[in-house]
């Protein structure tokens, strides 16, 4: 819910709390592999996980063993592959994630794939298709323009909702003075 008032943007954000959004690859950018991911790389396994319910996981640092959350929303788009998803807040790992994301102490995304399709490149290859695996949360992110941009952290509370109305009043008086 987006209010404003005076100038002023108040935003409650009802059971978002841990959804978080970013882009785990960016077309034409090289990492520090030399890979260089072209628009369409994800299509065919994206359209796969789609046909047979599945997604890619969403880990901690690539470790299979330590799951944060899950993908919700995974496409292209014009500048790279766009990923939604939502942090599991009832387990440890999806609030020590939430917690190293809100303090900016990560932001970083990543992805694990097994290459279908390259060509060699000067320093390195040009990925053409992949199969997408996971995407992990990450420190350090291979491609530097792999990161989350938004993580959600408001859950709404009852009176939350009363402070927004006595906000709105209060600058209802300050307009009219």
């Amino acid at each position: 819910m987006l209010e404003k008032s005076a100038g002023v943007e108040t935003r409650f954000a009802p059971e978002e709390t841990g959804t978080i959004s970013g882009y785990a690859a960016v077309w034409g950018k090289r990492d520090l592999y030399g890979d260089v991911v072209q628009r369409g790389a994800f299509a065919k396994s994206l359209t796969a996980h789609q046909t047979s319910g599945t997604r890619p996981l969403m880990l901690w640092a690539h470790d299979p063993a330590r799951p944060v959350g899950v993908w919700s929303e995974i496409r292209e788009d014009a500048t790279g592959l766009h990923v939604t998803g939502t942090l599991v807040m009832d387990s440890t790992a999806g609030r020590d994630a939430h917690a190293m994301l809100k303090a900016q102490a990560i932001d970083g995304l990543s992805i694990g794939f097994k290459t279908v399709r390259a060509a060699p490149a000067p320093g390195g290859r040009i990925v053409h298709e992949m199969e997408l695996i996971e995407i992990s949360l990450v420190s350090r992110p291979a491609q530097a323009a792999a990161r989350v941009a938004s993580v959600r952290s408001a859950p709404f509370h009852p009176e939350a909702a009363g402070l927004a109305a006595f906000i709105r009043q209060c600058a209802g008086k300050l307009r009219n003075k």
